[in-house]
């Protein structure tokens, strides 16, 4: 199909092929002009979020996000995983040897600052090396490189930036949302759940049951999934020095769901079933129930006073939407790809209730958060931009009618389970299928296109 649209393209006349590439000429153009107006705009907007939330944190007295950033560069830092996740993420932008260059780099450096943390009695951390690296490599692009070599490293560089700036931002986030919520409705989602039949209590014994090894492998599921993340991203944009980056790739919609679920807690603040009615509630909790037990069915649910650290971070489950935002994203690659984000869509959900993180209405909130972004991001099979369009629609509706029915129906949903449960499995398996049906029914291959960032041919086909 592609050789008889270049065929036809070759057959046309010179006039009305410099139509073509004139109109292609042209977007570029404007899309450079575009970059170069709304970048230090994007790029101010997040100095000052930073600023604000740092300023915000000081007041309150907790870690702010500067002075993490700064502990992650010359102290402890915050997370092992996420610079080397952020650094993978910039190396898929430079050549072979500048990859192992950098690498070298981090890994030598990581090793030097874990070693003088050990000697003078501090934790066994990683994560300085990467950090600096990074920031080395922003300088080195930035002043030494040119054309599309420079163009397509910085973008890399930028990409894996935003991804610690996204976690420094969620970290701040969370204490502030413990802090302007002190009450939380756990006992709401402990009756919605009732419709879904208690799947936390349910996977809390089963985890528990399964003993210790079981458990070290969620655990480490549930923590390292920007690994997951990292190792999906890499392989989309393989091909980026080629000029190639994907119409949608996984980064753009983690981020997505980083700004918009956060936003969520703070209207349905929820701590979790191991918080609000097990063992780690700190005193604050309704009684210590989880996993053994289900607490005594009350269909007059009240709002529970809550510690001001604990963070309200469950209501939608951000874990499951970036896991399933994972499993997606990895339905485009090779057998191992597809096999890797299974195992950690299905991992992680495990993790989530049967450590008591989550209800299972969070999941549910969650999956449908990220089919609603994943909508609004993805390009549909045979352009159908309607189908889009009415996901996008169905998606937010579903997950507000979601919310407000477990915040104002939730005695009802626990009275007739029978007529809710099915109900909300029903919205789901239709939604998802819609989903299906509108960005993979024939398609093969993650969707595409070329984009020039200097010098390429602004015909090129998509891929």
């Amino acid at each position: 199909m592609c050789g008889n649209v270049q065929l036809v393209f070759c057959l046309l006349s010179p006039s009305i092929r410099r139509v073509f590439i004139g109109d292609d000429l042209r977007r570029v153009r404007l899309s450079a002009r575009s970059t170069r107006i709304w970048t230090p705009i994007a790029a101010a907007a997040v100095l000052l979020l930073l600023v604000g939330l740092q300023v915000t944190a000081s007041v309150a007295g907790f870690q702010g996000p500067l002075h993490s950033l700064m502990s992650d560069y010359v102290a402890t830092p915050k997370s092992a995983t996420v610079s080397w996740v952020a650094l993978g993420v910039a190396l898929v932008g430079l050549s072979n040897r500048r990859r192992i260059l950098a690498l070298s780099v981090a890994a030598a450096l990581d090793i030097a600052f874990a070693a003088e943390r050990v000697l003078r009695g501090g934790v066994l951390t990683l994560g300085n090396g990467p950090m600096i690296v990074l920031t080395g490599l922003a300088v080195v692009a930035w002043r030494l490189w040119t054309g599309a070599e420079r163009a397509t490293a910085l973008r890399a560089i930028s990409y894996g930036y935003l991804l610690i700036i996204a976690t420094k931002v969620g970290d701040t986030w969370l204490r502030i949302t413990a802090a302007v919520r002190p009450t939380v409705l756990d006992e709401y989602a402990l009756l919605a759940d009732h419709a879904l039949a208690q799947p936390s209590w349910v996977m809390g014994r089963l985890v528990e049951a399964g003993g210790p090894v079981p458990s070290a492998l969620l655990h480490w599921v549930y923590i390292e999934l920007p690994l997951a993340a990292m190792v999906v991203a890499i392989y989309q944009l393989r091909n980026v020095r080629t000029g190639v980056w994907p119409n949608h790739f996984l980064i753009r919609t983690f981020l997505v769901l980083g700004l918009i679920g956060p936003a969520i807690y703070v209207l349905f603040p929820v701590v979790g079933p191991d918080y609000a009615f097990g063992s780690s509630g700190h005193g604050f909790a309704v009684g210590d129930y989880w996993p053994d037990a289900l607490p005594p069915l009350d269909l007059t649910p009240a709002a529970i006073v809550f510690d001001d650290v604990t963070a309200r971070n469950c209501m939608p489950s951000m874990h499951t939407a970036w896991a399933l935002a994972v499993f997606i994203h990895s339905r485009g690659g090779p057998y191992w790809l597809r096999l890797a984000g299974a195992f950690w869509l299905a991992g992680t959900v495990v993790a989530t209730l049967g450590f008591g993180y989550h209800y299972g209405v969070d999941l549910l909130a969650g999956a449908v958060l990220c089919l609603t972004v994943e909508s609004a991001l993805r390009e549909p099979v045979s352009q159908r931009v309607r189908s889009r369009l009415a996901l996008v629609v169905f998606g937010s509706a579903f997950l507000a009618v979601l919310l407000l029915c477990c915040r104002y129906l939730a005695d009802a949903m626990a009275h007739y389970p029978l007529f809710f449960g099915p109900l909300l499995v029903a919205a789901m398996v239709v939604f998802s299928t819609a989903f299906y049906a509108a960005f993979f029914r024939g398609a093969i291959g993650e969707p595409g296109r070329i984009v020039v960032t200097g010098g390429s041919d602004p015909i090129a086909s998509t891929t």
